[in-house]
């Protein structure tokens, strides 16, 4: 996402590893478990990024990775199950492309604020809608709903983010410590276990679906208590 405009001249990023590392991630806060290996991971892989190539260019491969990750699920379900390691790359490009469009705009100062955070939003229901999609295909019959209900709930944790930044004031994409990192790295285990134990990923599913409505539950719970609490101070302020 590409919240706010940092401090700098725009279309130069700054020398200073630290000052750069805190402006480049300053429009989010993260509390997933890999924030610090990845955050210094995506600082020195936007580093290298042709100045040719800008963040729509990234939006664009992002949202390619997860069309892999569809066309390897049809592959595996018509051709054979060793094609859900195209899946395993899939997600691998797609959290290239998803995790560094907007900090490559932060590093080189050219956010746009609502621009981004617009696109960043529709790219990743795309995302998640054709994954899941995907798992409708490959899915054995009593296990395809599965891939409804993963995209309904991912759904889910996508309003409460955006909830969470109109009552807050403070975008997060993190539930504890899982975001959607931990959650690439888990499917990719995920597919790579089913290639071995064929079925294995129908369980897996189970686990995956009820583990993101009790933490959506538990986020729905936090944002109704932060937007009583939003109320009440609005309240005394009119009062005043």
């Amino acid at each position: 996402m590409r919240l706010t405009e940092p401090p700098g001249t725009r279309g130069e990023a700054l020398n200073n590893d630290d000052s750069n590392l805190e402006r480049v991630f300053a429009d989010r806060k993260r509390t997933n478990i890999l924030r610090s290996a990845e955050q210094t991971l995506i600082m020195e892989l936007v580093k290298l990024i042709p100045h040719n190539i800008g963040p729509n260019a990234l939006t664009f491969i992002g949202a390619i990775g997860s069309l892999i990750v569809f066309s390897a699920f049809l592959a595996a379900t018509f051709v054979h199950t060793n094609w859900l390691l195209a899946g395993i790359a899939g997600l691998a490009i797609n959290w290239f492309g998803d995790s560094l469009d907007g900090r490559l705009a932060y590093f080189r100062n050219t956010p746009r604020k609502w621009y981004g955070f617009a696109l960043d939003i529709i790219m990743d229901w795309w995302s998640i809608a054709a994954i899941g999609f995907g798992y409708f295909i490959y899915a054995a019959a009593d296990f395809r709903w599965l891939g409804f209900l993963f995209v309904s709930l991912y759904g889910w944790s996508i309003l409460i983010a955006l909830l969470r930044y109109k009552i807050t004031d403070k975008y997060k994409i993190d539930s504890g410590g899982a975001g959607p990192t931990e959650l690439r790295i888990i499917i990719a285990l995920i597919l790579l276990a089913e290639m071995f134990f064929k079925g294995l990923i129908h369980y897996s599913a189970v686990i995956i679906s009820v583990t993101l409505f009790v933490l959506n539950l538990i986020d729905t719970l936090q944002l109704l208590k932060a937007g009583d609490e939003r109320d009440l101070r609005e309240k005394d302020s009119i009062g005043k």
